[in-house]
């Protein structure tokens, strides 16, 4: 190991204020990437899983569910600052549903569901130092929401990027921001156990937390699910669903044939050679939806055993210092994956669930399809699917941002009878468009507005 940059990395760290055990955990994925080691997984070291149960064919009594829910905790992955999409604020903040953001629907959802159960239910979330203080300000709109004893929210770590020539860590005086990166999702632990929330939850009698990403509205608080994981007696469990050709580079889980355990191998890990494989839906069929289940006793009893380090796979992320810059130093950002954790519990568990608990944003094609007629919001806050989703491909010349989309579909159109829509070129929405089977509108050569009350369809405008 060098412990030239190592050490450089500990004291930017230390000088962070970065939480000693955070550090630890920096410097065991620091060893294993100067070791050459890369996470990858080849094809030739896994089996595909299966025999999954699914959510539609568990058998679980009203008062287990009840029970299960009653100590069971919501956390919400909020670092993301949407910067796919242009934003450079906390994603869960964008208009999703006429006025209401990914942040209103999840309180809704949580509220909701205390009001018809009973139970405490508290919401936490893990914020980044980049999106606590816009969220906490948005939540006083709910005052009812905090659980007595327990805080809203704790914040993730940051670890410096490396220079990917010598792994020292990047200097950008242009934006010293840049400088920091997240550790990957796979912080959840360390944050949990670091900030003190592991055990203020279990001290407040909470035995298991469900967990999701904020900008993941089809992960809505299930007492059915809690109910089955409670009953299971397993440690940890990650809901799964079947994959489509939409899915083929998504992270899937396998079974490695070394041990036989449960493992999630994500596209980053994936050899290229092995691309063809990993992307055969029919051999794997799971796809990981990153709502996950966890037994906090399990997980406080794994994290004292090592002393807060759980032993994750790396994942090694080549980018640039300056995500816009592709010109800008290269940097290496060493990361891992929750849902990894799965290889770390004896007993994991898995389940099938329908797609409608995956509901993610990751694109204005997203975007378009949660907002329009494809979906109903429910009382209890959920998003309730009318019809099949339609695939949207929009231009990202034009679209990719919030700020060019907002401009460009001020009014969503109708997609309920679309099976999918292609828009090239620069168009304007006007209002009470309706888009009918698989829509294509063509380069116009020049801006043009799509009338309103137009309809869309195979042919362009009607």
């Amino acid at each position: 190991m060098s412990a030239h940059g190592l050490a450089q990395a500990q004291r930017k760290m230390t000088d962070g204020g970065v939480h000693p055990t955070a550090i630890d955990v920096f410097s065991r994925f620091y060893g294993l990437l100067e070791s050459g080691e890369t996470g990858v997984i080849p094809e030739s070291g896994v089996d595909p899983l299966t025999d999954v149960p699914h959510l539609a064919d568990l058998d679980v009594d009203d008062a287990t569910a009840r029970d299960a829910l009653a100590v069971t905790a919501v956390v919400k992955l909020n670092g993301g600052l949407g910067t796919s999409m242009g934003m450079d604020r906390a994603k869960s903040l964008l208009r999703v549903r006429d006025d209401a953001t990914f942040l209103d629907v999840i309180a809704g959802q949580v509220l909701e569901a205390r009001r018809s159960t009973g139970a405490r239910l508290p919401l936490v979330l893990m914020n980044s130092f980049r999106t606590r203080d816009e969220t906490l300000a948005a939540l006083a709109s709910y005052p009812d929401l905090a659980v007595d004893g327990l805080p809203l929210d704790f914040v993730q770590n940051r670890e410096p990027k490396l220079r990917a020539d010598d792994l020292t860590p990047v200097e950008w005086p242009a934006d010293p921001d840049l400088e920091w990166c997240p550790p990957g999702h796979g912080d959840l632990y360390t944050a949990l156990h670091a900030s003190g929330v592991l055990d203020a939850l279990l001290d407040a009698g909470f035995r298991y937390a469900t967990v999701s990403n904020s900008d993941n509205l089809g992960a809505s608080p299930d007492a059915r699910i809690a109910g089955w994981f409670a009953r299971t007696g397993a440690p940890f469990a990650a809901e799964v669903a079947r994959r489509t050709p939409a899915d083929r580079k998504g992270g899937h889980l396998v079974v490695r044939r070394a041990d036989g355990r449960i493992v999630l191998r994500e596209s980053a890990q994936t050899p290229p050679e092995d691309a063809a494989a990993a992307g055969d839906i029919e051999r794997h069929r799971y796809f990981n939806t990153n709502n996950l289940w966890l037994d906090l006793r399990a997980l406080r009893a794994e994290l004292d055993r090592t002393g807060g380090v759980l032993d994750l796979p790396l994942i090694r992320n080549e980018k640039t210092v300056d995500p816009s810059d592709k010109a800008s130093t290269k940097v290496v950002q060493v990361e891992s994956a929750m849902g990894a954790a799965i290889e770390v519990f004896d007993g994991a568990a898995v389940l099938e669930v329908d797609r409608s608990r995956f509901l993610p944003v990751k694109t204005t094609n997203d975007l378009l399809v949660l907002r329009s007629d494809v979906y109903r919001l429910e009382p209890d806050h959920r998003l309730a699917a009318q019809v099949e989703a339609p695939f949207v491909d929009l231009d990202d010349e034009h679209y990719k941002t919030i700020a060019a989309f907002d401009a460009r579909v001020p009014a969503t159109p109708s997609l309920v009878g679309a099976s999918s829509l292609r828009v090239r070129g620069d168009w304007t929405f006007g209002s009470g468009v309706v888009v009918t089977g698989d829509a294509v509108l063509d380069d116009p050569g020049a801006p043009a507005r799509v009338p309103d009350g137009a309809r869309v369809g195979p042919d362009g405008l009607s």
